[in-house]
């Protein structure tokens, strides 16, 4: 007589099912960044002369650099500005679409269509646009203002970097907000309007703690893609003019494959990880909290 066979423990097969993404994390993800770190603390480059340890050197060179400052403080505007919009606009227009209106189809496609854009294309019709001679300058000459040197300009190119950004972002966080806006029971509504709420009170205390999951995904992937920000420096600024919008990824990028100075370039990439790890996990504890 046969024995019967042993059940698989429910951990073992966890494990199983988790192991092909661990592998393609460690082999794509992980040891990059352990790559990476190791990397950041050597000099040379990859030709005849070799790579050579030099310590903490990258580091100290980085934190005493007024240029990495200067970019490290157009980062952090950059995502603070950016991030704020692309949570509240997407949201109100969720929350627009999800009832009864007319032609609610085509207005969530039109909304979705920068989302499937290439950056860099939509980085090129931004720079169309926003150029001395270009459509927006002339408009504003039809009500009489002066144009302006949108992309020549220390003030203003930045500004245009961001609404790039918030455009490009919209209608994925607004698709992720029509999802959660599906998950919210009906009854919670009917229930507060018996009790007398108004629009907001309904969006204060049903929707948006009905909300808090989706929120607090969609901030960390905001944040994400936002620090990641690359394409639209390299097409629309340059980084320019005067470094003013030149950001910590296009930073690494030109100190890697302009100056070949990749050791140090690792140590910049470092600390926009170690950065990025810090603010996703205050976003997270925040939400938390809540």
């Amino acid at each position: 007589m046969d024995k019967p066979t042993q059940p698989i423990p429910p951990s073992l097969m966890a494990w199983g099912f988790l192991a092909p993404a661990l592998i393609f994390l460690g082999i794509f993800v992980f040891i990059p960044i352990l790559y990476l770190g190791v990397l950041s603390f050597t000099g040379g480059s990859f030709t005849r002369s070799g790579v050579y340890g030099v310590g903490w050197q990258n580091y100290q060179r980085l934190f005493l650099s007024p240029d990495f400052w200067q970019v490290l403080g157009n980062t952090v505007y950059f995502t603070i500005v950016t991030v704020m919009p692309s949570l509240i606009l997407p949201l109100l227009i969720a929350v627009g679409l999800n009832g009864p209106i007319w032609g609610r189809t085509t207005l969530r496609t039109a909304y979705f269509l920068p989302s499937v854009t290439s950056i860099v294309a939509a980085g090129l019709g931004f720079r169309w646009l926003f150029q001395t001679e270009g459509p927006v300058n002339g408009l504003l000459a039809h009500v009489g203002v002066e144009a302006i040197s949108w992309l020549g300009s220390t003030t203003w190119a930045m500004p245009v970097l961001i609404l790039l950004s918030i455009w490009k972002q919209l209608g994925f966080n607004m698709v992720v907000f029509l999802a959660g806006l599906q998950t919210i029971p009906l009854t919670l509504y009917e229930a507060a309007r018996l009790d007398g709420a108004g629009a907001w009170q309904q969006f204060r205390y049903v929707t948006l703690p009905g909300l808090q999951p989706t929120l607090v995904l969609t901030a960390v992937t905001t944040t994400i893609f936002t620090l990641r920000s690359f394409e639209q420096v390299y097409v629309v600024t340059g980084g320019g003019p005067l470094n003013s919008t030149n950001l910590l990824v296009y930073y690494i990028y030109q100190q890697a494959f302009g100056m070949f100075d990749f050791g140090y370039a690792a140590a910049a990439a470092m600390v926009l990880l170690v950065a990025t790890l810090v603010l996703i996990w205050i976003q997270l504890r925040t939400w938390q909290q809540s």
